[in-house]
């Protein structure tokens, strides 16, 4: 991956790193790591146990050599902020990684029970939704709910819009997605026309911004837009069903010209959930509201006499599908985290028995050297 020169960094006023999201927190972070000797650096792609990592002296391409845990949670991610060996070093290595504010998790596809880290150090969670098919409102749901789960704020962008035959239409959309998604912005854009992308660029000016979705769904197009130049290649869409092809196969973070980062990320096939019960909360509010007005703390919405949301349901208030998605979320999360940890106690238990069969061994030989 290329790199052109860091932007900011001929001024003497501030940190050749505020372009990426370096402030005073991080600088706090770091310090330890400054009376070593290390340089401070954004990791911007990972790629086979190496990363490249933009730092005050220019972008550098270091080993993760020492930054390889055990936890998958752990592993080095795009957005993360690291202590890298300085100027000259042969090889260069990361260090360490400076704790996380935030990151975007999903559980993986195996039955590992394992949680994938997408993006770290997110402040905006940009979920593009394509308007070319039929809006799935319940896939929208579910990248919410992990985006509110990770700590940055969602923004929905509704992309190729041009392809919407009225305004009436389109408004409408808009409309059924901002139900879908409350508390957070809805962008319909086209990145053919530019319509909207002056709206979703001061949305998510400053900080960091994480681009996600299906494949197809326009991310890589839209990427391009925000940034100006076409950075991330874009394949054509199939004559056949309209859906564009799989084209970022990496993680990659970039400057915006308009201030702040972009991460723009692989489609996602799968977005399964990953501990994200306060997410779910989140993307379904007015349930959560109506259960507080419900008779009983512990009611399940099932058949329970003075139930508020079943009498939202029943007036209309309430949408079916919301409810049965809200449901599905819920059951979907508590497996995942069940699963998560009967793994963290079956590596408890693991533990236990290494260290026992140490002190056995401990033991043994205290006894030996004794009769000796």
């Amino acid at each position: 991956m290329s790199f052109s020169s860091l932007p900011g960094s001929s001024s003497s006023s501030s940190h050749p790193l505020v372009p990426y999201g370096w402030d005073a927190g991080w600088e706090a972070e770091f310090a330890p790591y400054a009376g070593q000797g290390l340089l401070p650096g954004r990791v911007v792609r990972v790629d086979r146990g190496q990363c490249d990592v933009v730092t005050p002296v220019g972008p550098v391409r270091a080993d993760t050599e020492f930054v390889v845990p055990r936890d998958p949670m752990k592993v080095v991610c795009t957005g993360d902020w690291a202590a890298v060996d300085p100027e000259g070093s042969d090889p260069l290595y990361v260090r360490t990684l400076l704790p996380r504010r935030t990151a975007f998790v999903r559980s993986t596809s195996s039955k590992r029970s394992e949680g994938q880290i997408l993006a770290a150090n997110v402040d905006h969670a940009v979920v593009a939704v394509s308007l070319a098919g039929e809006l799935d409102l319940g896939r929208i749901e579910r990248f919410l709910a992990l985006a509110w789960e990770s700590g940055a704020q969602p923004v929905v962008a509704l992309t190729k819009a041009d392809l919407v035959p009225d305004a009436a239409t389109l408004a409408h959309l808009v409309q059924d997605v901002e139900t879908t998604a409350p508390g957070v912005p809805v962008v319909p854009v086209s990145a053919r026309d530019g319509d909207g992308l002056d709206v979703l660029a001061a949305v998510v000016a400053g900080g960091t911004s994480v681009l996600l979705g299906q494949s197809g769904a326009g991310k890589s197009t839209l990427a391009n837009a925000l940034l100006g130049a076409d950075v991330m290649e874009v394949q054509a869409i199939r004559d056949v069903d309209g859906k564009g092809r799989h084209t970022t196969t990496t993680r990659n973070l970039l400057a915006l010209p308009g201030g702040g980062v972009l991460i723009d990320t692989p489609g996602l096939r799968g977005v399964g959930l990953w501990d994200a019960e306060a997410g779910v909360g989140q993307v379904f509010s007015e349930i959560e509201e109506l259960a507080r007005q419900c008779r009983f703390h512990d009611c399940a919405h099932g058949s329970e006499p003075g139930c508020a949301v079943l009498a939202a349901l029943e007036s209309g208030e309430l949408p079916e599908r919301r409810l049965d998605s809200y449901r599905k979320l819920l059951r979907e999360n508590q497996r995942i985290v069940a699963k998560t940890d009967a793994r963290v106690r079956a590596e408890i238990r693991r533990d236990w028995k290494r260290k026992g069969a140490e002190g056995r061994a401990a033991m043994e030989a205290k006894r030996g050297n004794r009769h000796v």
